[in-house]
């Protein structure tokens, strides 16, 4: 029988696992490559996409009217429901009946319960029945993008540099008014963009008119917020990756991009006028990215390979 001395099979051990940590930091730094692009066309100024992968549906908030104008309030507002490839399956799906809504802005999706911001206020919707409720957060001044975390519903308000927290997120059939606290205030980060983050924490995009870049942050579960890339423009969508690296869109350059700790910045996609709030489906072999267009009334569709 071969014999092994001690030393040499510690050797080896630690060889091998530096092997599978470098493998891993490889995976880890692996471009993502564009296979595809498509545009759809025909909308009235989308602002938010988010993805529902229960029903294999993306709802789209639309400003509507003939002119780019965020916060009038003249109900002309919806939001849409549509297939993959950008098809308008029910123009206005939401609000339901007569209700009226103004400039809707960041959605999100989870379960059947759907939330949207709309200038001074937030509401909840059931996918199912299309229920409906409005909660004004008073003191906002444009509720920009909505993201539950837990059990907590968080809303950025980017032009007084303000985040607030809505307790319970699922306000919909409550009785009582929930709890509605300012989290973050005078920060100069001016948040726009939110995503949950890992271990319970809170990404945050920071955008600010006139052209100031501004970097990504993370506010975690103690409330304790950290800057972890700096200066990188002005950010609307988020979504991190599981390897934790972050993709976003920025209306400096009118790009899409991934952000690393150890790559940096890498572009995705660019030409856009406004790239505003994203959705992204994953399958087995890779990813889709819709990202609306502001100005430009139409949804970029982006397929990448993992």
């Amino acid at each position: 029988m071969t014999r092994i001395a001690p030393g040499l099979v510690v050797s080896l051990c630690l060889s091998a696992a530096l092997g599978l940590a470098a493998g891993a930091i490889a995976a880890t730094e692996k471009k993502l490559k564009v296979i595809s692009e498509t545009t759809a066309k025909g909308y009235a100024f989308p602002e938010s996409v988010a993805y529902d992968p229960r029903t294999k549906v993306l709802y789209m908030s639309q400003f509507g009217g003939e002119k780019l104008d965020p916060a009038a309030k003249d109900g002309n507002g919806r939001i849409s429901k549509l297939s993959l490839d950008g098809k308008v399956i029910e123009d206005r799906f939401l609000p339901a009946g007569d209700v009226k809504m103004n400039k809707p802005k960041g959605i999100w999706v989870k379960g059947n319960r759907l939330w949207v911001t709309d200038i001074d206020s937030v509401w909840i919707f059931d996918l199912k029945t299309k229920k409906g409720k409005r909660l004004e957060l008073t003191g906002i001044t444009f509720a920009n993008d909505p993201t539950v975390v837990g059990n907590s519903l968080y809303v950025s308000d980017n032009r007084a540099d303000k985040l607030y927290r809505v307790e319970p997120a699922d306000f919909l059939n409550s009785k009582d008014n929930p709890q509605i606290s300012v989290v973050l205030a005078g920060r100069s980060i001016h948040p726009n963009g939110l995503y949950p983050g890992k271990r319970g924490s809170l990404l945050l995009g920071g955008f600010q008119s006139p052209k100031e870049p501004k970097g990504i942050y993370s506010l975690d579960k103690h409330g304790e917020l950290k800057e972890i890339a700096k200066a990188v423009g002005r950010i609307d969508g988020l979504y991190q990756m599981g390897d934790g690296s972050i993709i976003a869109t920025n209306w400096d350059n009118g790009s899409l991009f991934r952000w690393s700790e150890k790559g940096g910045v890498e572009q995705l996609a660019s030409g856009f006028k406004g790239p505003a709030d994203f959705a992204v489906a994953t399958d087995r072999k890779g990813m889709t990215i819709f990202v609306p267009d502001l100005p430009a009334s139409e949804l970029r569709i982006i397929k990448l390979t993992k």
